[in-house]
């Protein structure tokens, strides 16, 4: 990928959510989103800006929100986040690959599902055919399991998204997101580039489903226009 070597403007966010900042690189801004910025204290707690709030971190929180049914199913969902130690980082700087020579920590891709899908083949190709084991709790898509956890434990994750994300941003109900570690992103690319040669293409013909109705138009050409 050619990355464009241009002046960007990058704005520094206040009451963003980070899955908003997201949203924000998605369309092409650069943003930095830091502890006095973000609105989400739960993301907030995963990149250890701030300790999490009592009524999250007992499960009353996401009663109050009709996650769960009940507090201790919330507060086992916190207790299992992936979270960067407290004062670890002192901001987050997003941005679209492609504009800039920046290399960054990790990368994260919100789009249609089954993109993503050739995202995950291509990684197995990378990983020699090793199962995609991702972990997700339905909560914290974009802060947890498209961050945090390729950060920390430096592997591909895959997410179905979450109430926060598909309440806060555009993302829409047929997308959903992953991340992975950017020393993993040529690797992946380059194995994108060869599943466009033939696999690509001929799931997206749907030749098999062609053949299926044909056959089925064909037994009901011939069937015995008397036989109930």
């Amino acid at each position: 990928m050619q990355k464009k070597n241009i002046p960007v403007k990058v704005e520094k966010l206040s009451g963003h959510r980070y899955c908003q900042a997201l949203m924000k690189a998605r369309h092409g801004k650069h943003v930095i989103l830091d502890a006095e910025g973000i609105a989400c204290p739960a993301a907030a707690a995963a990149f250890g800006f701030k300790p999490l709030p009592d009524g999250l971190k007992t499960g009353k929180g996401l009663v109050g929100f009709g996650i769960v049914s009940k507090e201790e199913t919330g507060k086992n969902m916190f207790e299992g986040m992936t979270t960067l130690p407290q004062g670890k980082l002192k901001a987050l700087y997003l941005f679209p690959l492609e504009t800039v020579d920046t290399e960054p920590d990790i990368v994260v891709v919100e789009d249609e599902t089954e993109k993503l899908m050739w995202l995950a083949l291509a990684n197995l190709n990378v990983k020699g055919g090793q199962r995609v084991e991702s972990s997700t709790a339905i909560l914290q898509a974009t802060c947890v399991d498209a961050t945090t956890i390729p950060y920390i434990q430096q592997k591909f994750n895959m997410s179905m998204g979450c109430y926060g994300c598909r309440d806060a941003t555009d993302i829409c109900p047929n997308e959903t997101v992953l991340g992975f570690p950017f020393k993993d992103f040529a690797a992946i690319a380059e194995n994108i580039e060869f599943l466009h040669q033939k696999a690509i293409p001929n799931s997206r013909s749907k030749n098999a489903l062609a053949m299926l109705k044909r056959k089925e138009a064909e037994q009901l050409s011939t069937k015995d226009p008397f036989q109930q």
